[in-house]
């Protein structure tokens, strides 16, 4: 049984969602598996993308931090380029989550990180050095990847 805030916070997504994101129940029933696809920044390097992300909401939501995993291949600092597509956050960390956060505002927040990588706070540390040392290359293997894997 999901509880109450859950189930608002859900409402207010499907009613009013986030820029560039369509949200959807993974299974109809089950209130802490939600599925996410984000559209790329029109600004952004992953422009013309489309990003499955899964978001798993833990039992003791809002208490404990949602899971957030891209499951579209993603070359990004940011997310580990493995099966899992998890994203570093810090609003994530359960040392820094707070339970007046909402799961519309960690949205915004990754579509922000998705426009603008944060190299210093990376989860790849290749990608970041990439970024940070051969922009022009980051950028057309960021761009193949969203041809290759997000359309």
């Amino acid at each position: 049984m999901a509880n109450k805030r859950i189930m608002k916070e859900y409402a207010e997504v499907t009613n009013n969602p986030p820029a560039g994101c369509k949200i959807s129940l993974e299974n109809e029933g089950d209130m802490n598996l939600w599925n996410v696809v984000m559209d790329a920044p029109s600004d952004s390097i992953y422009a013309g993308g489309h990003f499955k992300i899964v978001i798993k909401l833990p039992k003791e939501y809002p208490f404990k931090p949602p899971v957030l995993n891209f499951k579209t291949k993603l070359y990004h600092p940011n997310v580990t380029n493995d099966e899992n597509g998890s994203m570093c956050l810090g609003m994530l960390r359960p040392d820094e989550w707070k339970p007046p956060n909402k799961i519309a505002d960690v949205l915004k927040l990754v579509r922000t990180v998705l426009a603008a990588p944060q190299p210093d706070d990376a989860v790849e540390q290749g990608i970041a050095d990439q970024y940070k040392n051969d922009r022009k290359a980051f950028e057309k293997t960021a761009k193949d990847w969203v041809s290759k894997y997000a359309k």
